[in-house]
């Protein structure tokens, strides 16, 4: 295939944008800023779960406390009821010594719940400090991811930017070559990332191989114009002056 020299040289301005466009794809799937969002879009979510978690147990212990005070107060009303009849004087002497042993009885089991309480209570108030020490955590993370979001789409949005001027450029470069030079051109490109460079002291300058002298000797024989390959990556190979023929 033969094109003008000229035209072949443009071939390394076209690899040298679709490199960047390689080069911009790639940062896009290894951005800094979305790996720290990643991060703390983990964080965040433990310390939402941490945070129900305590909300649960305040749940939990609130019932308890409900629980334990419905118990409390119907063993004073059992007193105070058993106290007025004492008070009243209404009642023999079977029925003192019954309402007497009672009120023991109903003395020890309130006290033996109103310590249960006080433990539960004390829990209680341990926990709401984890719940509040929870949220301040989950707050600062979000704040920080918030943050993190922000840099990401600044990044995104100067990648988009970078992309559309390449994208721009390569269109304005395709227009230069004949359909079949391209369609050489693209397909090595994807196959092999480099779709032509430059043959630069009989270097490839796509595999970086160096080419040996009896082909160096064939590729300064032949014309200009006619397009040659790299024999070892399958590049088209621009040559200059650098080129070292």
């Amino acid at each position: 295939m033969n094109v003008e020299p000229p035209i072949q040289a443009k071939l390394l301005q076209l690899a040298s944008v679709d490199a960047e466009l390689t080069r911009i794809a790639h940062r896009r799937t290894v951005l800094p800023e979305q790996q720290e969002v990643a991060r703390l879009e983990a964080e965040r979510n433990a310390h939402k779960d941490a945070a129900v978690a305590v909300e649960i147990v305040l749940d939990d212990l609130d019932r308890d406390i409900r629980k334990l005070e419905g118990e409390v107060d119907a063993v004073r009303k059992r007193e105070e009821r058993d106290k007025g009849m004492l008070t009243a004087g209404t009642v023999n002497a079977k029925q003192l010594s019954e309402i007497q042993h009672e009120l023991g009885s109903l003395e020890r089991r309130r006290s033996v719940l109103e310590d249960e309480l006080l433990e539960v209570m004390e829990r209680r108030e341990a926990s709401a400090d984890d719940h509040q020490h929870a949220g301040a955590r989950l707050s600062k993370t979000e704040q920080e991811l918030a943050d993190a979001e922000r840099q990401r789409d600044e990044a995104l949005a100067d990648l988009t930017v970078a992309q559309g001027r390449c994208d721009s450029d390569r269109s304005k470069l395709i227009s230069l070559f004949p359909a079949e030079l391209l369609a050489i051109y693209d397909r090595q490109r994807a196959q092999h990332g480099a779709g032509a460079a430059l043959l630069q002291a009989r270097r490839c300058g796509a595999c970086r191989i160096e080419l040996d002298r009896g082909e160096i000797a064939r590729i300064a024989k032949t014309a200009p114009e006619l397009v040659v390959r790299c024999p070892e990556c399958g590049a088209i190979l621009v040559r200059t002056k650098e080129s070292g023929l």
